[in-house]
This record gives structure tokens, C-alpha cells and sequence, in this order.
């Protein structure tokens, strides 16, 4: 049995509402029973069987947020969109609340393009998908999988294992480091199951910031305390649960990703603290690899990791729709 959603009926986004396009919320549900909830966007007037995208991210945003906008953009240019909420976060089902997980949030992508390839309306052979910031490290291990995925664009992307793992910047990558995190989280849980409460690690810090933090500390604050502020927001509000993230430690992904036959569209900000995620990643994917020729790294100019969210002076959405255009055919 699903769970008995309730969900808002308004129109709550964080970016205004396009007259070019219909809007909807549909549910879909992935493989371990958890219904998941999405923002579905279809361009007005169209005809025929349209190619498809599903779309998720940040890591820890909704789809009201920045994904949303994406979503809504990308219809706008002539795909069936939808903007899903992963497990455990905003108006999809599972839980405890606030919970990540390598294999799950991989399998709310492939949901999506379960959901997709179904629909009337839809060409099964013309799927893609989008993942920004940590999911775009969750698209491109679905990619790796999933062959029904004939397109992936990553955004300002993060690897979520390494980051849990090594730290920023691979500062923490040692065994001493990793174990003194383990004791941390594995008392944690000790704690949380005596209190029978997940204890939570707090989100962005309030503004104004006044403490001396780094620049991207405070570039999400700006992002997901203000403009992009809300109510259902992991990082708008009080964070994942400290342990929400742990199995990332040890379960990498990326793994094949230089068995990634499909085409995939890197992109990220020129000053982004998070740009050695894509160099890397790229590297990786195109190593040894017999599939580069559809594969690219796409650098914007002066970006900084949240311009991608929600700057639309530097979205490169005519490079983005031309890549889908030239792969989904």
C-alpha cells in the first residue's frame, strides 16, 4: 500500500508561473514501494509523441525550487517535463523524513523514466534526464544503468559519495579521518534509536552570516535562505538528519560510468567550489572508454555554483535544448 499523500494544491513555486506550458502534479511510484511526487510541465498545443526529461536537484531542494525552473524551461522548448521530489523529502512518501541513500535516490530517476516511457503521450525511445548538483552524481550513476536513458545533463554536479567520504576538497581522504567521521555518526545512531528521534544536522546558516565562512557556505545561504527559500526545503530549513547521508561514505557511485554508452552533457561554473567534481568525473567517464564521442565538458565563464540554479545569465538552456534535440531522435 502507498502512502496517503496530501498535496498542495497552489501554485508555491519560486519562480513564476509560465503561460506557455500546462502544469499538473502526478505521482509515480520506484521499485521499493515509495510513491513519489512530481511537477509534470507539457508545452500547450503540441502534436504527436513528445521526448521526455525527467529532472531532480539540488541535493536538498525540492521541486518548487531551481529543478522546477528547469523543468518548466525545458517544456517551454517542447519536452514533457517532470520535476520530482526524491524519497523521503518534500511531497513524495518514504520514511524517516530526510533519509539519502546511493541506491534509492538512483532508483527515483529510473521511477521517472518508468513513469515516462508509459505515458500515452510520450516517445519511450526519446528519455533523458537532468540531475543538478548532487544529482547530477545520482544521474550519471542511473545513466550507467538504466538503457532506457538516451541523454543525461549534470548541473554544477557533486559527487555525494566522494564529498561524505573525503571531505571538500579531499581534505578528510585518509583512513584516520574517515574512521573519527564513522564513530561520530555510528554514536549518532546509538542516540537517535535510545531517543527514538533522528537528530537533525541543520541546513544552510541563517543571514546575515556573521561569522567568517567560505564563499560557498554563503553562496547556499543566499541561494536557499532567501531567494530560493522553502517551506519543504532540506537545506531551507533544518537539514538532513545528521546520519541521513552516511551510507554514501562507503557505497560509491560512479563506479562504471566509462561504460556510459549514451550521451551525457557535463555542465558547471568556472568558479564553482564544486567544478573538480565535473573535471573529475569527466575524466573518469572518458578514460578507457570506447563511448566519448557524445560525451562533453561544458565550462560557463565566471559561474559560481548556485548561478546554475536559477541565474538565467548564465543557464546555457539553448545548449541544453540543442544537446537533448541532437541525442533524443
Amino acid at each position: 500500500m502507498f502512502e496517503n499523500l496530501k498535496l498542495v494544491d497552489k501554485w508555491d513555486k519560486t519562480f513564476p508561473k509560465s503561460e506557455k506550458v500546462n502544469h499538473c502534479k502526478i505521482t509515480f511510484h520506484n521499485r521499493y514501494g515509495i510513491e513519489l511526487v512530481a511537477d509534470m510541465y507539457t508545452p500547450k498545443n503540441y502534436n504527436g509523441k513528445l521526448p521526455a526529461l525527467a529532472i531532480s536537484g539540488p541535493f536538498g531542494a525540492v521541486k518548487e525550487q531551481c529543478l522546477g525552473l528547469y523543468a518548466q524551461t525545458m517544456a517551454e522548448k517542447g519536452f514533457l517535463t517532470i520535476a520530482f521530489d526524491p524519497s523521503f523529502t518534500g511531497e513524495s512518501g518514504g520514511n524517516p523524513r530526510d533519509m539519502a541513500s546511493p541506491d534509492i535516490n538512483t532508483e527515483d530517476f529510473q521511477a521517472g523514466v518508468d513513469y515516462l516511457v508509459n505515458q500515452s503521450n510520450v516517445d519511450p525511445e526519446k528519455i533523458g534526464i537532468i540531475g543538478i548538483c548532487g544529482w547530477g552524481g545520482l544521474a550519471l550513476n542511473a545513466a550507467a544503468i538504466d538503457t532506457r536513458i538516451k541523454a543525461t545533463v549534470t548541473v554544477t554536479m557533486y559527487d555525494m559519495s566522494r564529498v561524505n567520504a573525503n571531505g571538500y576538497f579531499d581534505a578528510e581522504n585518509n583512513e584516520e579521518a574517515r574512521y573519527e567521521k564513522k564513530k561520530i555518526l555510528n554514536n549518532q545512531r546509538t542516540k537517535d534509536y535510545q531517543n527514538n528521534y533522528y537528530e537533525k544536522a541543520g541546513g544552510c546558516l541563517e543571514l546575515p552570516i556573521m561569522i567568517d565562512v567560505p564563499f560557498y557556505v554563503k553562496d547556499y545561504s543566499e541561494y536557499y535562505k532567501k531567494r530560493g527559500y522553502h517551506e519543504r526545503s532540506v537545506n531551507s530549513n533544518s537539514g538532513w538528519n545528521k546520519i541521513g547521508c552516511m551510507s554514501f561514505m562507503d557505497q560509491p557511485i560512479l563506479s562504471y560510468s566509462n561504460e556510459i554508452r549514451s550521451a551525457v552533457l557535463m555542465i558547471h561554473g568556472e568558479k564553482a567550489h564544486s567544478l573538480y567534481f565535473s573535471q573529475d568525473a569527466y575524466n573518469n567517464m572518458v578514460t578507457n572508454s570506447k563511448y566519448k564521442d557524445n560525451k562533453k565538458l561544458l565550462i560557463i565563464p565566471n559561474a559560481v555554483h548556485t548561478d546554475l540554479y536559477d541565474n538565467l545569465n548564465f543557464i546555457p538552456f539553448d545548449e541544453i535544448e540543442n544537446f537533448f534535440k541532437t541525442y533524443l531522435k
